[in-house]
């Protein structure tokens, strides 16, 4: 047996829980949990008590500002960063600058500056640095890719992507520190990444310039009037207007909250339940941009964070048809679903040939965070010898992570300046991601689909997925 490979994670808020539950767990045989960091000792602590519950584990526990002396004493090969966006490069260059490598949440950065640093520290030591977009494991999505690559639809002209938050998800955004640009970058950087990275991966491409517009209408003060919330306060916790706002959140009663946040709040002073309506709030609730692809495409894209339903809608035009997909993610009520776990009665994808009847395409499912999507992932992270090859490359790398968050950038300039921002002008020498070839490059726009080599029922591409194509191969030939 090989000897476990060794990991620290910095950030002991929310999400690190799903990398330290999965360490102490399902890969305790292959890896092993050394340290855990945060700049609030309160949360900290809480961490480390519960590894030693999860797992009979006494993990030391080290403050933000000791990160060195955590990598000299624990020895790590490799450190997961899972701290608010702003602090991310700063761990991510630290880290690879005291030989370790890195596993980072998205964003990896929340600026060109932040990005450029990472880059250069990546050239300079030769670390590794994997960006966790777990979406790409998301089966749906998978699916995505596989329908795209087997050239049913073609090369891709166009692409229209509009994702919508829901009044329970898009208004929490608005309360903890993904509020504040300096913080987050907005809702373009931290949340539209997934969606920007999703649509590289699935052309096998590279954005070139954006164009955005976007404003803050609905998370604004005078919302809150025309609600009748007059003299409210600056959090839910002692808000005058709590008992009758429907965006309140109240801390004391949602008891992962309360220990994670609530409870430690004095050590640092972070509010987890400001109001959304303030007018401290600097970020946008809606914003639409338009994309051109370095292969030719072109994508038309929106972002929209106060939406009755969560979810979205993808259409692909190729040269030979289209692929619509629409996916309803969560419902109002929270708790009745997994976070970003795909409806299944109200998910689906159809291709319409230019030729024929359109068709549905069963929907690939999974099971668990973003439906399914956060299993796949950690087990490629954490047991990568006992996966099976992975002909999608859906783990991503630094070039992936800053072709993502470029795009969200460009955005924000855009929206500034009211003027198109080529990325190429943000940050140079990025380098190409890892893909798989580009959909359908090969055929002309007269072509009938061909089946791409390994296709079929051992390939990239699943046999149904072929006999389509063939199918719509046999329809277009009748039709000529």
């Amino acid at each position: 047996m090989n000897e476990r490979k060794r990991y620290a994670i910095v950030g002991a808020g929310g999400r690190h829980v799903l990398y330290r539950d999965a360490l102490l767990g399902d890969f305790a045989r292959t890896a092993h949990l050394v340290a855990l960091a945060d700049t609030n000792p309160g949360r900290l602590a809480l961490a480390c008590r519960a590894a030693r519950e999860r797992a009979g584990l006494d993990v030391p526990g080290y403050r933000g500002e000791d990160f060195d002396r955590m990598i000299a004493e624990a020895r790590p090969d490799v450190v997961i960063v899972t701290t608010p966006d702003c602090h991310h490069h700063r761990y991510i260059c630290r880290a690879m600058e005291l030989g370790c490598d890195v596993i980072t949440e998205k964003p990896m950065a929340i600026d060109a500056e932040q990005c450029a640093g990472i880059l250069e520290a990546r050239r300079r030591t030769g670390r590794r640095c994997t960006v966790t977009f777990n979406y790409r494991f998301s089966p749906p999505r998978t699916q995505i890719k596989d329908l795209l690559g087997s050239g049913v639809i073609g090369r891709v002209l166009s692409v229209d992507f509009h994702w919508v938050l829901d009044l329970h998800h898009g208004a929490d955004y608005f309360r903890r520190w993904h509020r504040n640009k300096a913080v987050s970058g907005g809702l373009m950087v931290h949340k539209a990444t997934h969606h920007f990275d999703l649509v590289n991966w699935w052309l096998s491409s590279v954005p070139e310039t954006v164009y955005a517009a976007g404003h803050r209408r609905f998370y604004v003060p005078a919302t809150a009037e025309r609600y009748g919330l007059a003299g409210r306060g600056e959090r839910c916790l002692d808000c005058p207007c709590a008992a009758r706002c429907a965006f309140g959140l109240d801390l004391r009663a949602e008891a992962p909250l309360k220990r994670l946040y609530l409870d430690h709040e004095a050590h640092d002073g972070y509010f987890r339940d400001r109001c959304v309506f303030s007018d401290r709030i600097d970020i946008e609730d809606t914003v639409s941009c338009v994309v051109g692809y370095r292969g030719g495409a072109t994508m038309s894209y929106s972002l929209t964070a106060c939406s009755p339903w969560e979810g979205y809608t993808v259409n692909f035009t190729g040269t030979q048809g289209r692929l619509e997909h629409r996916c309803e993610e969560v419902l109002p009520d929270p708790a009745r679903a997994a976070h970003g776990a795909p409806r299944t009665d109200r998910t689906q994808t159809r291709i319409c040939p230019h030729r024929g009847e359109p068709y549905d395409v069963p929907v690939w499912t999974g099971r668990g965070g973003h439906g399914g999507g956060d299993s796949t992932m950690l087990a490629y992270l954490f047991d990568p010898a006992g996966q099976e090859p992975d002909p999608y490359l859906r783990l991503a790398d630094q070039r992936a992570g800053a072709w993502s968050i470029l795009t969200g950038v460009a955005a924000n300039r855009s929206m500034a300046s009211a003027q198109a921002v080529r990325i190429d002008a943000l940050v140079a020498d990025v380098g190409l991601p890892d893909y798989p070839p580009e959909p359908g490059r090969a055929a002309g726009p007269s072509d009938p689909p061909q089946t791409p080599a390994g296709a079929g029922e051992t390939g990239i591409y699943r046999s149904e997925t072929a006999q389509r194509k063939k199918d719509h191969s046999v329809r277009e030939k009748a039709l000529e």
